[in-house]
């Protein structure tokens, strides 16, 4: 089977996938979840990063997201051996050697738990907000992923790019992990290819079965590259047990490493509930 993470709830109100229950959950809620899935043995948890939306992306995906630097951080605490994801950074809003410190710190208080999960980034207002550059954000997303991966575990980082270039500094602390994972969100081949070439994994969202089916088919994956594939719906262990399983079987056929779920509950401890039955599901 593969290994199974979560899509954190509370952290994150994308309109039409969150329960009523959590427009008045906090820190507290977050906290037992996180717990509990550290118990259980699950893979990992998630936190997404927006700054600031408009209005208007507000009504289609929500406005609620929690910065994932500080509750990770939080949860890291809270937490012994449950994995920390960011779903995602967005790689235009960071300098990479400001993620390098600041994930590094992270992955060193966490005892090397760290998994970056990075985009390219959407929302033009965001990056406008942020003086950030859009329109050549591709390219300087892949720049940013090389100068990562020769920053994140390297108190002397250096990197000559056609973006970012950085040596002669010191970055202390740096992550622990020798090789922090690199997963790469998007729902487009151009993120796939990207995730192939520079990452450890592909991390896609709002796909169905079909369409990752399609996307991965025929792609030369290297041994340790995590396909990290998400549902197209959230799940109902308790209620629905077989219908899980057997979209869990669909997303292992298609070729999955690991899968990110969300689960139906109507409350924190129906929540709890699901996750119990889903661990021993799985």
């Amino acid at each position: 089977m593969p290994r199974i993470g979560i899509v954190t709830p509370v952290l994150t109100r994308v309109v039409g996938a969150h329960g009523r229950w959590e427009r008045t959950a906090g820190l507290a809620e977050v906290a037992a979840i996180a717990e509990s899935a550290d118990r259980l043995g699950y893979d990992h948890l998630t936190c997404a990063e927006h700054v600031a939306v408009p209005p208007a992306f507000a009504e289609s995906r929500g406005a609620t997201y929690w910065d994932p630097l500080a509750t990770l951080g939080y949860l890291a605490a809270r937490t012994t051996r449950i994995r920390l994801a960011t779903s995602v950074v967005v790689l235009g809003y960071h300098h990479p050697l400001a993620l390098a410190k600041r994930y590094g710190t992270l992955d060193r208080v966490s005892g090397g738990r760290l998994v970056l999960g990075v985009g390219v980034g959407t929302l033009r207002e965001e990056f406008d907000l942020l003086g950030a550059p859009f329109e050549d954000r591709g390219e300087r997303a892949d720049d940013a992923l090389r100068a990562l991966r020769a920053a994140l575990s390297q108190p002397e980082p250096v990197y000559d790019g056609p973006v970012y270039r950085f040596g002669g500094m010191i970055v202390d602390p740096c992550a622990i992990q020798s090789h922090v994972p690199i997963w790469v969100g998007g729902r487009t081949r151009r993120s796939l290819r990207r995730a192939l070439t520079l990452a450890d994994g592909w991390m896609p969202f709002g796909l169905t079965p079909d369409e990752l089916d399609r996307m991965l088919a025929g792609t030369e994956r290297p041994d340790a590259f995590d396909a990290v594939l998400a549902p197209d719906r959230a799940l109902d262990p308790s209620g629905q047990p077989t219908a899980t399983q057997d979209t869990i079987g669909r997303l292992v056929e298609i070729g999955a490493t690991i899968i990110s779920v969300r689960l139906i509950a109507h409350s924190l401890a129906e929540y709890l509930e699901q996750l119990e039955a889903l661990a021993v599901m799985t």
